[in-house]
Formats: C-alpha cells, sequence, structure tokens
C-alpha cells in the first residue's frame, strides 16, 4: 500500500509482525549510482526521518535498512524496526524463522498519520 509520493520517490508499507516500509524511486533505476543527485538526497532524507521516527515511536531493539533489488531491479530500500522479540531476530526478515512471536506493537495507521506531515 503506498502511504506517500512526490516527484522523486514514492513510499509503501510491506506487510509484516514488524513495521515495514520501503522508499522506491519514481524511475525504474536499476543502480543507486544510476540516480541523479536529487534522488539520491530525497532518498537519505526521507529515509533518515523515517529511521529516527521509528525508533521514537516504537523504541526497537534495532533498525535495519537493506536494499538488494535481485528480483526487482528498481532502486529501493526497505526500513525495518527490528525487535528482540519478533519472529526472525536476530536473522533478517527474509531469513530462517526462529521463533513464533506475539508483538504488541503500537499502530503501523497511526505512526504513519504521525509521518506523513514530516515527509
Amino acid at each position: 500500500m503506498k502511504i506517500f509520493e512526490n516527484a522523486l520517490i514514492f513510499i509503501e508499507i510491506e506487510e509484516s509482525e514488524i513495521p515495514w516500509l520501503k522508499i522506491f524511486t519514481q524511475e525504474p533505476y536499476k543502480e543507486f549510482s544510476d540516480c541523479p543527485k536529487n534522488v539520491k538526497e530525497g532518498i537519505w532524507r526521507i529515509l533518515d526521518i523515517i529511521e529516527k521516527e521509528m525508533i521514537s515511536y516504537y523504541k526497537p531493539t534495532k533498525i535495519n535498512i537493506a536494499s538488494f533489488g535481485n528480483y526487482m531491479p528498481h532502486v529501493h530500500f526497505h526500513i525495518m524496526a527490528r525487535f528482540k522479540e519478533d519472529s526472525y531476530f536476530p536473522e533478517p526478515m527474509w531469513g530462517e524463522k526462529q521463533r513464533v512471536s506475539n508483538l504488541a506493537l503500537k499502530s503501523l495507521d497511526k505512526f504513519v498519520l504521525h509521518l506523513k506531515p514530516l515527509l
């Protein structure tokens, strides 16, 4: 689900047990180095805002930021709030499940409402 968009990027929610957002470039650049300077700066500005707000709102054990694009060769970044109690920690979310988790986290919808004016 898309939650934000401007001329350079858009942000989607990844459905998950943890707070997980993805930032995509509007243009289908294959590599970050292909992006013009203003797109790179726009991504870093938004990524910084999301990370700081996730830390403040959720108080996670760690924030994970990833960019792979092997299946989807379109520049994008994953920003995830991770918790010692989540199903995969300390493994990546696409790794081997470590436990059954019953995280009781604050609402992602409320987080998004809080985040949007800052973007």
